[in-house]
């Protein structure tokens, strides 16, 4: 049986926020592979642990440029990856004992062309603009989501709530949490949002659906964003990966 084919039109950004003196976000995009990764705040060098992330993924994206992507499990490549960041981040952590606790959230999608492999985990977000709805396509790994998912926590409240932050799962060098991995078929028109906190903390989800949704290019949606982020406080970095499937 045969796909049918379709290319991504992308852009991505990044900004340190107006109370961050570092950007401890990470980010890669290109025509295979999106991804977002946030720096744990309170853990010594969130941006190396980042950076390390965003590494191993523009390694893959070496190997990948050298074979069928038709031909590749795409969720057992990103569940590998995984595991190699996981691997490079203790590695880094034994040379350089400074980073020791170091870890970072990562979203990231794989992209054949017709179908998308998803890995997530942490409290960064993947959205899915598809016939002018937005739907959330991750699960926030934080206590305040498990709350809610319990009941004991409103989701409304659940924004705002004071600990919100606070991670029950990243990729750490003290031991990583399993990411969520899962596959989904690509559709002509779709557009993705890849976030950090930074984007998704600040602006409202029908604000992210209206800039979406306003049919400007991927390279202007970005600095909108961004913006908009700023202009709600800008109490964290702002990262952002936006792309189009695209015939």
């Amino acid at each position: 049986m045969t796909h049918d084919r379709y290319v991504l039109r992308y852009a991505a950004g990044s900004d340190v926020g107006k109370r961050r003196r570092v950007n401890e976000d990470s980010v890669y995009a290109s025509s295979r592979l999106l991804a977002v990764a946030d720096g744990i705040g309170g853990q010594p060098h969130g941006e190396v642990a980042s950076a390390t992330a965003v590494d191993v993924l523009r390694e893959l994206e070496v190997d990948l440029r050298r074979i069928d992507l038709a031909n590749v499990d795409l969720a057992a490549t990103l569940a590998g990856v995984v595991k190699s960041i996981d691997a490079r981040l203790h590695e880094v952590a034994s040379q350089e004992p400074a980073t020791e606790g170091m870890g970072t959230t990562l979203t990231a999608l794989l992209f054949d062309g017709a179908e998308f492999a998803a890995a997530h985990i942490g409290d960064s977000r993947g959205y899915l603009l598809r016939d002018g709805g937005l739907r959330r396509l991750t699960r926030d790994h934080t206590l305040v989501q498990a709350l809610v998912e319990d009941g004991r926590v409103a989701a409304e409240d659940a924004e705002s709530h004071p600990r919100r932050s606070l991670l029950m799962k990243a990729l750490m060098t003290a031991g990583s949490g399993d990411p969520d991995i899962w596959t989904f078929k690509a559709k002509p028109g779709d557009r993705y949002l890849l976030c950090s906190d930074g984007l998704s903390g600040p602006v409202s989800e029908a604000t992210l659906r209206d800039v979406l949704a306003a049919g400007t290019e991927p390279a202007e949606v970005i600095p909108e964003l961004i913006r908009l982020a700023n202009e709600g406080g800008g109490p964290d970095n702002i990262t952002c990966v936006v792309a189009d499937v695209t015939p």
